[in-house]
């Protein structure tokens, strides 16, 4: 009986989060990485995370009417974040991305959860380390709960951008 639920869940729900495991080739800011893919170098946007953006362009300016941060702040901040991901993760390392239902966005991007070495993954880490904001798009929502849950402790507990530093 075990046997045959072992071959079910083999066969139907692991293909669903099938994880993978890639070098990083560079970080771009703060919630997105290049990862070497089959020889390929492949963008992977961080799932249910948005950190500011690191340089001006169409999002910062949004965001700074959105939030009525000035676009300086938003900068500064999104070279925090930057600076936070480069502390935890190098070029050479190798992460282990898990997919949820949405592979890419509208962008081509990979879309993952990404996790280093050790076990931790980088997207709750980022958030309750207080360097990004819970993201929530559908259908990836495994871990919207818990990202909620690490964006309130980041928050009470003021730290990463929230440190007022």
């Amino acid at each position: 009986m075990v046997r045959f639920f072992l071959i079910l869940f083999f066969a139907f729900y692991l293909p669903l989060f099938a994880l993978d495991k890639l070098k990083v080739d560079r970080i771009v800011d703060g919630d997105t990485i290049v990862v070497v893919q089959n020889g390929n170098r492949e963008k992977v946007r961080f799932i249910g995370i948005d950190a500011p953006e690191s340089r001006v362009n169409d999002k910062t300016i949004k965001d700074s009417k959105r939030t009525d941060a000035d676009v300086k702040t938003l900068i500064i901040q999104g070279k925090k974040a930057t600076a936070f991901l480069k502390s935890v993760l190098r070029k050479g390392d190798f992460v282990t991305v898990e997919y949820d239902i949405q592979k890419r966005d509208k962008y081509g991007r990979i879309l993952a959860y990404v996790f280093l070495p050790d076990g931790r993954m980088l997207n709750d880490l980022i958030i309750r380390s207080g360097y990004a904001y819970p993201l929530t798009i559908p259908p990836n929502i495994k871990y919207a709960d818990k990202f909620l849950q690490s964006y309130k402790y980041a928050r009470d507990k003021k730290l990463g951008l929230w440190s007022g530093k």
